[in-house]
């Protein structure tokens, strides 16, 4: 474990926004995790893992506590039976693995390409994309129990997944060190489950297709709206989703459909877009309901905007500030619940600062 102090965030994220950490633990095996959890112990405060930096939002006054960095790096691959079990240290690059896999003709994490972050934050927000979820192929998690102070496997059942997110996410209580993946040993995607998607290839819904179309067509889609963590795009100075697309029950989605008549965006509920979400329940597009609530690709407040191509994205314009990010999302947020009765939360996890 190597300690660092006064170490600037804004680097280390692509909103490139944030203050310092006053103290910073690198680790780069999981032996050194327990020494990570005994400094934060030992220095009081909040803990707080950082990855790629690709899901955050640091406060301007910067973070007290401890911060971990995973650098800790290592795949090995196992095939049999038609399965291909891949176990990554958490510090492996996400879309590295996507990239691997699908070069390796391994099917189930090819609609997941291009998003940023480390192997070990995708199961904590069970990361998900193009009608793909972590959840989906993930086999088990190896991580540091902080309360019983051991390392532990937990099987996929016992991360209680929802939807952008799970049980090493809510209760804070796990520092992912290794993710393993059951992947499917054959050069075929996993059947398209995403209608953008399916139109991108030219194939129907449920169709497959082979691994590196899919992986092609996924990057194209994600440059398209600014969602590849590309540093000469300056649409992708962000955070990605900077909220959850919103899951609605039948007095919601009535909401919903009423909103959007007074507004003269639909005529009826058939022309509200929604994917069914389980027992009476749909997912209604976030970005759908910001540019129709008023806040079109674009909108600016001060030095931070929605993004030119997509408007769930929020971009920094290069100056702006983590409070003028927050104060723009609010506002988005306030008139979405106004006009739709709907409301927004954040997909990044606030550090040093709240909601």
């Amino acid at each position: 474990m190597r300690l660092q102090r006064d170490v600037p965030l804004a680097p280390l994220t692509t909103l490139r926004l944030g203050g310092a950490a006053s103290h910073v633990a690198v680790v780069d095996r999981e032996a050194d995790v327990a020494d990570a959890m005994a400094e934060g112990d030992r220095l009081g405060g909040p803990v707080f893992v950082l990855g790629g930096g690709s899901n955050v939002v640091v406060a301007d006054e910067g973070v007290g506590g401890l911060v971990v960095r995973m650098a800790s790096r290592g795949v090995e691959v196992a095939k049999a039976g038609g399965v291909a079990r891949w176990t990554l240290a958490a510090g492996e690059p996400w879309d590295g693995f996507v990239a691997r896999a699908v070069d390796e003709g391994c099917s189930g994490v090819e609609a997941l390409a291009g998003i940023p972050g480390l192997v070990g934050a995708a199961p904590v927000q069970n990361i998900g994309a193009y009608g793909q979820e972590v959840r989906d192929t993930l086999a088990s998690v190896r991580a540091y129990d902080r309360e019983a102070r051991a390392l532990v496997d937990l099987a996929a059942a016992d991360c209680a997944f929802g939807y952008r997110t799970s049980r090493l996410k809510t209760t804070g209580r796990y520092v992912v060190t290794a993710v393993t993946f059951a992947l499917a040993a054959h050069d075929r995607s996993a059947p398209v489950a995403y209608p953008e998607l399916a139109r991108a290839l030219g194939v129907e819904l449920g169709d497959r297709a082979p691994l590196g179309r899919v992986r092609d067509a996924v990057l194209a889609l994600r440059r398209s709206k600014g969602m590849l963590a590309e540093g000469a795009d300056p649409e992708s100075v962000s955070a990605g989703s900077f909220f959850v697309n919103p899951v609605v029950d039948a007095a919601g989605l009535a909401r919903v459909v009423a909103g959007a008549v007074g507004l003269g965006a639909v005529t009826g509920e058939a022309e509200v877009p929604r994917h069914g979400a389980g027992e009476g329940r749909w997912k209604v597009p976030a970005a759908w309901l910001i540019e129709r609530a008023g806040f079109s690709r674009g909108f600016t407040m001060g030095r931070v905007r929605v993004s030119r191509r997509h408007a769930l994205a929020l971009v920094n314009d290069g100056a702006g500030t983590t409070r003028e990010l927050l104060a723009l999302a609010r506002v988005i947020a306030r008139g979405v619940e106004d006009r739709f009765g709907v409301r927004l939360a954040p997909e990044p996890v606030m550090v040093g600062c709240a909601w």
